[in-house]
């Protein structure tokens, strides 16, 4: 049986995604949208970046981490890359129009490297502006590799990607009142959040990969300046446990950062140095399940194998400050 080319990944990806975004332009609350992404290399491993909290037009070190990802990314061959949200600063997209979205992002990631799909999730600084621009497929029409829906699934074949969209969950955002979240598709908020958590943990039960990686733009638990969400650690977190979940990959806080969980297989990963960082604010962590903290730009690659994953977590000259891995033995039934 022959492989499908990048190539033509790229295409079928293509063909389906105008249809999905416009289903989840229309319709907030409906079954997550699925997408396949198999692995093409010979040996089934599969390669990504995450980059998160980066849309500031080239600045705060956007570009010089660009530069890394494209260098990174052509010796990893990457399949394709994920965005923890918070993709363009500081109030998302006015419209589809908005130079933002060429200026943040075509005109930055120009690597050849990455010209792969972009799968990405909104994040808080996303709401405040134009929500439904960001999930319109016109984008995708002005550039080929942009993907971004509310909450969706990658699968990959032995690794799936559940992302979830995080922001709705947060209190703080429908009180605060110096700023403005557009909640159109969200509300009523209840309703939304309810379903959101019933379809991520439907997945998850249904889901035979041999990892299963949630991605959402909010921290479950982070040393750094807006700390713990505990809105997700009250719902979402026992979904991820019970479900055996193996990654929690967010951005939000503007650091790379891995803390271990003493409960369960968990690990927490924040990919938030896309662009500016250096916030100086690092909470006190039990060293024991602190296992890296970089308080600067950067991003992380994934690496996943039948019976491997692997991450490593690179700053903005390109070089690895932190890794970590983990094995698991798959059981076939004859």
């Amino acid at each position: 049986m022959m492989m499908p080319t990048k190539n033509k990944t790229h295409a079928t990806i293509l063909l389906v995604v105008c249809v999905a975004v416009a289903a989840a332009f229309n319709v907030a609350a409906a079954e997550l949208q699925r997408f396949d992404h198999l692995p093409v290399k010979a040996d089934g491993s599969l390669d990504i970046l995450v980059i998160g909290d980066w849309g500031r037009r080239g600045l705060y070190n956007q570009s010089q981490v660009a530069l890394q990802m494209g260098k990174i990314g052509e010796q990893l061959d990457v399949d394709f890359i994920v965005s923890t949200g918070d993709n363009f600063y500081e109030n998302g997209l006015i419209d589809e129009e908005d130079s933002l979205f060429d200026e943040s992002f075509t005109q930055v990631y120009t690597a050849i490297s990455l010209q792969k799909q972009w799968y990405s999730v909104l994040g808080n600084h996303d709401y405040r502006g134009n929500v439904l621009a960001q999930l319109n497929p016109v984008l995708t029409h002005k550039d080929s590799k942009w993907l971004c829906l509310r909450s969706f699934i990658v699968n990959s074949g032995n690794v799936e990607f559940f992302f979830v969209d995080t922001t709705p969950f947060q209190d703080k955002y429908f009180t605060e009142e110096d700023q403005k979240y557009d909640w159109r598709g969200v509300l009523p908020r209840e309703e939304y959040l309810s379903n959101v958590l019933k379809e991520v943990e439907m997945a998850l039960e249904e889901s035979s990969a041999t990892w299963k990686i949630v991605i959402g733009h909010h921290t479950i638990f982070s040393a750094g300046s807006h700390g713990n969400t505990q809105e997700l650690v009250d719902r979402l977190l026992p979904i991820l446990e019970a479900k055996e979940v193996d990654l929690y990959i967010n951005g939000h806080d503007h650091c790379l950062q891995h803390i271990t969980s003493q409960n369960s297989q968990l690990q927490f990963l924040t990919s938030g140095g896309g662009s500016k960082a250096w916030r100086g604010e690092v909470k006190q962590w039990n060293p024991n399940e602190m296992k890296f903290y970089y308080d600067g730009q950067g991003f992380m690659a994934l690496r996943v194998t039948e019976n491997e994953i692997g991450v490593a977590f690179y700053d903005v000259f390109g070089e690895i400050i932190h890794s970590w891995s983990s094995s698991k033995h798959t059981h076939m039934d004859f």
